[in-house]
């Protein structure tokens, strides 16, 4: 596999995929959302990969949608089909990496924002450095939480945090990302990834079939009602992404600050 966006490395059973847009502070641009798609379909063939890394570098994870991308957010010029079809995308890509039957596991260095965290929130495990935040800013920027990140948000965290991650758009620090349960495990700063060679190594010590049959187990129980809350959220999107008051945000947050 051959990436521009992205790079993926592979040895003794284990995965590696990380973001490399750092000049954009590995915003998730629509050709990088395309690539880390082939990247999911093309790994979940391989029954010689067991677990899957995920990771940013050693200034942050993701900062989310790339709002300077304008292929990314469709206009009246395009067909409607068109406009459906890249507002799915998001959803597309978190489920192809919440179906991945590999382990996942995503380290996370300075943030992960957005587009970032829903990407993070489907995969099964989270590294975070402890002077790191999350964030879900969509709302201040006029949009809704899609991607499918909503119910992997309830199932983590309950209805009520979720409303506030999402409705108040809390930047939320490590420690506290630890004990609302969205993320597993905290490390120093700059160690996020040795730390999820660690868990990988551990999960590589285990029967793969084995680790294969309860992920798919546990998924199916958590996800049986996600497609149906799920499903249409790209037809939200696209409306919400249309309005006045949304282009108004995305060219606010746009704006060097002074």
């Amino acid at each position: 596999m051959s990436f521009q966006h992205l790079s993926l490395a592979v040895a003794d059973r284990l995965a590696t995929v990380t973001l490399a847009r750092p000049e954009a502070r590995n915003a998730l641009s629509q050709a990088l959302m395309r690539e880390l798609l082939t990247a999911a379909r093309e790994l979940a063939e391989r029954s010689d990969i067991d677990v899957v890394l995920l990771t940013g570098d050693e200034r942050c994870f993701s900062a989310g949608a790339d709002l300077r991308d304008a292929s990314r957010w469709a206009d009246e010029g395009t067909s409607l089909s068109e406009r459906r079809e890249l507002s799915a995308l998001g959803y597309k890509l978190c489920k192809a990496w919440e179906e991945l039957p590999q382990i996942t596991i995503v380290a996370i260095e300075g943030y992960a924002v957005g587009g970032g965290l829903a990407l993070a929130l489907a995969c099964d495990w989270r590294v975070l450095a402890d002077d790191a935040f999350v964030s879900l800013p969509e709302i201040a920027l006029g949009i809704p939480l899609t991607w499918g990140a909503i119910p992997r948000l309830v199932s983590l965290v309950g209805p009520a945090r979720a409303k506030r991650l999402t409705i108040l758009c809390e930047r939320l620090p490590a420690a506290q990302a630890l004990v609302m349960g969205l993320v597993d495990y905290l490390t120093p700063p700059g160690q996020a990834l040795r730390k999820a060679h660690e868990v990988a190594a551990h999960t590589l010590s285990m029967p793969a079939a084995a680790v294969r049959m309860s992920k798919q187990t546990a998924n199916a129980v958590a996800t049986a009602l996600y497609h149906a809350a799920g499903h249409m959220a790209h037809d939200q999107l696209a409306l919400a992404a249309a309005s006045d008051e949304s282009r108004t945000a995305r060219a606010a947050a746009l704006k060097p600050r002074s």
